[in-house]
């Protein structure tokens, strides 16, 4: 491909203009869209809304295991037999201690996880109480992801202060059925719906390398334009023995890479998360996906381990980037202006 293409690309993302599938199956699995000008022009992107700026997420899994949901990829999952940690619910004492730590680890946004089908109404209320009482001690985001929630749920929490619910779409709607039976696509979606309602933003993503295809990748990526969601996780499986799904197709660093682009042209203002598996899947490439990716994840996720938070910060300061804290500014209207048009290896320096 030529430089014209790349510039296509990226001029498209910056006026807001839909990707076609055709658009993205070529992005994904096309050998002459060559990698580091496709991560130029991702970065371009990226820059425009973000700057050099990185969002580091840390996650609490406040309750791990007991979940009654079928879903294949999971460890947590009724039909895994994965060797986990289960444990009841955490007391506010460690919720609160382990917020107060993500803060001062650099945490931009502090993410509070519950394993099993959804919160009733009790649950809801006390999750609001520590939120309020997270705010009111730091200055951090928070992000809720408890499973199924309806409107009254999400005005409760809103009201509480909580800035951002989380729900994975995890597949496409056509490849759902295949990785979970106990509720199906429409119920995801019914409680992203909620959340917007509610004036809560959305955190909402994408699990790769279940078996899908690239034109199922294309589909979330779509589906959560039109949901004008704020957060994306763009996560990479990874096989946790004993879960039903096994051993699928293996992910190449440069898949990975792709299909971060991919996410940060089609929601180009959007918060992209290099997630869950990152480590694992992007290998010697991992700092690669700070060109189209603008936040990551520290301390580990649900039930694999990652980088602890001075890694995380060194992987970010290393190649040129910065870390971003909930009390920073956004980029001045200068910065945003300020694209870089180097040739793609001088781009690769962060700078």
């Amino acid at each position: 491909m030529d430089s014209g293409y790349y510039d296509g690309l990226t001029e498209a993302a910056l006026s807001n203009t839909s990707f076609s599938v055709e658009q993205g199956e070529q992005i994904l699995t096309d050998p002459s869209v060559e990698i580091l000008p496709l991560m130029q022009a991702a970065y371009r992107v990226r820059h425009r809304y973000f700057g050099r700026n990185v969002r580091i997420h840390i996650l609490n899994n406040v309750q791990n295991g007991y979940c009654p949901e079928d879903c294949n990829y999971c460890a947590q999952a009724a039909n895994s037999k994965a060797p986990i940690q289960k444990h009841r619910f955490k007391s506010d004492e460690e919720i609160l201690n382990e917020a107060k730590s993500a803060y001062e680890s650099g945490a931009y946004r502090y993410c509070v996880v519950l394993s099993g089908r959804g919160p009733g109404t009790e649950r809801i209320a006390h999750m609001a109480g520590l939120v309020e009482q997270i705010k009111a001690q730091w200055p951090v985001e928070v992000c809720l992801s408890a499973g199924f929630i309806d409107q009254q749920m999400a005005k409760t929490l809103k009201e509480a202060g909580l800035d951002r619910y989380n729900h994975n779409l995890n597949s496409a709607q056509s490849h759902y059925g295949s990785i979970c039976s106990t509720h199906d696509y429409a119920d995801r979606l019914r409680t992203l719906e909620s959340a917007k309602s509610q004036g809560l933003e959305v955190c909402s993503g994408i699990i790769i390398g279940m078996g899908e295809s690239s034109r199922d990748i294309w589909e979330v990526a779509t589906t959560l334009r039109g949901l004008n969601t704020r957060s994306i996780p763009v996560n990479f499986y990874v096989h946790v023995a004993g879960s039903k799904l096994g051993e699928v197709n293996a992910l190449t660093p440069e898949y990975c890479l792709r299909a971060l682009a991919l996410f940060r042209f089609i929601n180009p203002d959007a918060e992209i998360r290099a997630a869950g598996g990152r480590e694992t899947n992007l290998r010697s490439l991992e700092a690669l996906a700070l060109y189209p990716a603008n936040s990551l994840f520290s301390e580990g996720y649900l039930n694999t381990g990652g980088h602890d938070a001075s890694r995380t910060i060194q992987l970010i300061e290393d190649a040129g980037f910065v870390v971003e804290h909930s009390e920073n500014h956004p980029p001045t209207e200068e910065d945003k202006d300020e694209i870089i048009t180097s040739n793609p290896v001088q781009a690769i320096s962060g700078h």
